[in-house]
């Protein structure tokens, strides 16, 4: 089903399978998954649903043996993000699906009674495996803006018989799931997008990210890495904390050397509250407020890393020399 993004495909596969049920029953998630399921649940929570959090390791990896403490036949939904928005950590989705899986099994529960597995997949498709047979997933996200494509349109997988309502009623565009006249232009634009995405052109990502982190420690010992290393990290993703110092700050002045990073979700670029992810894997209080995410694209090249580990520890150097100026003024 096409939606106007993935936000609206979240939304679509949280509240549609809701509506379908009589009472109000159990969804389990964890507490860093994007606002556009985060939100959904907080407003389920006011209607009498059970909202359970998972345990995350301090990578931001779920706690499979509590996943499957936590299972029960009053569940309704497991909902996961499949790649970190923000730290880059890569959940362990075919895991996740086989234990939720064998719970099914082992109560015999099958058809519309039993637990539906929903994946928000937006950072994962121009990287990770998006077949939802190898997967194991009933619902599953993803939109175009993450993938080179339009923004504009986003997409809900349900498998077939996964019982859904519309959220946008009037029309019976999307097999009556989803009214109103489909951006037709942003779709094929999605679908040439896709088309374009090369396995191979991710991989080759993985190096210059590791090059970045390993040169961006050497010039600022002090800064904390947030997320995983290795396999378990998206291959564009750099999440770094710098600590006693505004990201805010530090992005302006980036700015003006024309380098773009940000301090968390694009999606929450407004908030001045720190990331509920760096809160929810322990980050320590004096990391939160000096958060960037830098993100590497198809185009990115060693010479672009090395201006931005160039100028990074200049910027770093010149706030903190500000900031321990004005410190030292007499109060007025």
């Amino acid at each position: 089903m096409f939606t106007s993004s993935g936000s609206e495909a979240n939304n679509l596969a949280i509240f549609g399978l809701a509506r379908t049920y009589k009472k109000p029953a159990e969804i389990i998630t964890t507490p860093i998954e994007h606002s556009s399921v985060l939100e959904p649940f907080k407003i389920l929570k006011s209607q009498g649903w059970k909202i359970t959090y998972l345990k995350i390791d301090r990578e931001g990896l779920v706690d499979l043996k509590d996943l499957g403490k936590k299972l029960d036949p009053k569940v309704k939904l497991v909902s996961i993000i499949y790649a970190n928005n923000e730290i880059g950590t890569i959940q362990p989705v075919v895991k996740i699906s086989k234990i939720i899986k064998d719970f099914n099994n082992k109560l015999g529960i099958h058809g519309t009674k039993h637990v539906l597995f929903h994946v928000d997949a937006c950072q994962a498709t121009n990287f990770l495996d998006m077949n939802v047979n190898n997967l194991g997933v009933d619902l599953m996200t993803f939109n175009g803006s993450k993938v080179y494509g339009p923004k504009g349109v986003g997409v809900l997988y349900a498998r077939r018989g996964v019982p859904l309502r519309p959220i946008i009623v009037g029309g019976d565009q999307e097999r009556g799931m989803r009214a109103g006249t489909e951006n037709l232009l942003a779709i094929v634009g999605l679908a040439e997008a896709i088309s374009l995405i090369r396995r191979d052109s991710s991989k080759k990502m993985v190096s210059p990210r590791d090059y970045f982190i390993v040169q961006v420690r050497k010039a600022l010992p002090g800064i904390r890495i947030n997320g995983p290393s290795g396999n378990m990290r998206l291959a564009n993703n750099i999440n770094i904390s710098i600590p006693g110092l505004s990201s805010e700050n530090i992005l302006l002045e980036l700015d003006k050397y024309g380098i773009y990073a940000s301090a968390g979700s694009a999606c929450t670029s407004r908030s001045v509250e720190p990331s509920h992810v760096l809160k929810s894997i322990g980050v320590e209080r004096k990391y939160l407020s000096g958060a960037l995410r830098f993100s590497l694209g198809r185009n990115t090249t060693k010479e672009d890393l090395n201006y931005v580990l160039r100028l990074l520890p200049k910027v770093v150097k010149d706030l903190e020399r500000r900031y321990n100026k004005n410190r030292s003024l007499p109060s007025p």
